[in-house]
């Protein structure tokens, strides 16, 4: 949505008696809401935050992602390093759809190797191996959201 027309909402509202309006535009939904004099302001509490902390194990055999979720935060065992998201955005594994993916289980990476891409804002962040090694886990699936530090592969 525009901008330029949540603006000119604000300024619908403010210049109204209205209290509230809501305006779907196909998949986006625009909620304003103000509180007038005398009326009294309240709050609901927001949903708990969604935690997933994601662990793997695979065998290099299978070359296939395996995520597995667990209860607490990742850790890296002895001689593990965790390549973990530098930014909020989408995760895509390999550079555009139909094409090779950057890196598989049991693939040797070398140090800046490009392992993925992270969109966020429409532009397109290609993250690099931190380390050379194996890749041991790959912790996300194409195409999903990844949050700021979460886990992405598991070098060995």
């Amino acid at each position: 949505m525009d901008i330029r027309k949540i603006k000119k909402m604000i300024e619908l509202l403010e210049e109204s008696g209205i209290a509230e309006i809501e305006i779907k535009e196909g998949e986006e939904t625009l909620r304003i809401a103000r509180v007038l004099p005398g009326q009294q302001q309240t709050f609901a509490p927001a949903p708990p935050p969604v935690t997933i902390a994601a662990a793997a194990s695979a065998a290099q055999e299978t070359r296939a992602p395996v995520a597995v979720t667990a209860p607490g935060p990742l850790r890296a065992a002895a001689g593990e390093h965790i390549v973990t998201a530098p930014m909020v955005g989408t995760y895509y594994s390999a550079p555009s759809p139909g094409a090779k993916n950057f890196v598989e289980i049991g693939d040797e990476v070398a140090l800046g190797q490009v392992m993925c891409i992270i969109e966020a804002m429409k532009m397109m962040n290609q993250i690099e191996s931190e380390k050379a090694g194996t890749v041991q886990a790959i912790l996300v699936k194409n195409g999903e959201p990844v949050e700021f530090g979460q886990p992405l592969f598991i070098i060995q």
